[in-house]
């Protein structure tokens, strides 16, 4: 641990970053401080506040510069770290079942753009778990969409759904990053919902997960708050057709599916709600929802 607290060591760690940034075109920078604080000479506010100056003076040199905040997964967001930088990462666990669970919680302090999150590989390596890539991708979705696999390696239908996923995050990147993030209750414990909606309520998107095996043999409708109750929406399930299909628990469920779209009154969505097929365990669908015009 080096003690910014003394000057010649916050000097030293000063004058090599600016050394970089100046030689190179760097445009994003890591902090990852994985060490406690417990045998910092001084206090641990002091070397807090240094890692603020440090951070300031580094952007008054480098406007353009994003920095990221990371530490055992979640360790350094406070207010101050996020006055002083762009996102932050939230655990170093990328199971995307954990992820659920991780930025569920996380999500209730931070916009999901601040929060880092990656479609990674097949098999996690801090779990072992093996899930679909529309699992991971719709995890990974509503948030600072990354990818942290070896894309070098990928089957030709894993690289052509992982690039359906990337145009589908792109063309909803302003309203994830812009709208009004809503989470809707629900009675099957198995299933969470949750979206984000446009300012002006006339579009949304939303994740319904399903987190483990259903106790209900019928599956109770899912409903989608924040719409406006007077419109009209079509609802569609969006995303690219999946390298490894999820299995269908039995027939029946949500025959509109079949068909593309439905078209549902804001306030039978948000009051009654929305008709899905069964769906497997540690799977998830993604829904596009417009205002009909």
């Amino acid at each position: 641990m080096l003690n910014l607290q003394h000057p010649g060591a916050y000097d030293h760690v000063r004058a090599a970053l600016l050394a970089l940034l100046d030689e190179y075109d760097i445009g994003y920078l890591k902090w990852d401080m994985n060490r406690d604080l417990v045998d910092t000479a001084g206090s641990v506010r002091g070397q807090t506040l240094a890692l603020y100056r440090l951070l300031d003076e580094l952007r008054a040199a480098h406007p353009g510069l994003e920095i990221e905040s990371c530490s055992s997964g979640g360790a350094r967001v406070d207010l101050a770290v996020l006055e002083r930088t762009d996102r932050v990462w939230a655990s170093d666990c990328n199971d995307a079942l954990e992820r659920q669970s991780i930025q569920r919680w996380t999500g209730l302090l931070l916009p999901p753009e601040l929060v880092g999150s990656h479609v990674g590989p097949g098999q996690a390596h801090t779990t072992g778990r093996v899930h679909r890539l529309s699992f991971r991708a719709v995890t990974a979705l509503f948030g600072h969409f990354g990818i942290e696999w070896d894309v070098a390696a990928l089957a030709p239908d894993e690289a052509t759904e992982l690039a359906g996923w990337i145009a589908l995050y792109r063309d909803e990147r302003d309203l994830l990053h812009t709208g009004r993030v809503v989470r809707a209750d629900h009675p099957d414990p198995s299933v969470w919902v949750h979206g984000v909606v446009s300012a002006a309520g006339d579009r949304a998107l939303f994740a319904v997960v399903t987190v483990a095996a259903s106790s209900h043999a019928v599956p109770v409708p899912v409903r989608l708050p924040g719409l406006d109750p007077a419109r009209a929406y079509d609802v569609a399930v969006v995303g690219p057709p999946p390298a490894i299909p999820p299995p269908r628990l039995h027939l029946g469920g949500a025959s509109w599916i079949d068909g593309g779209q439905v078209r549902v009154a804001g306030s039978v969505l948000a009051r009654l709600g929305l008709a899905l097929p069964p769906a497997a365990p540690e799977s998830a669908i993604v829904l596009r929802v417009s205002a009909h015009r």
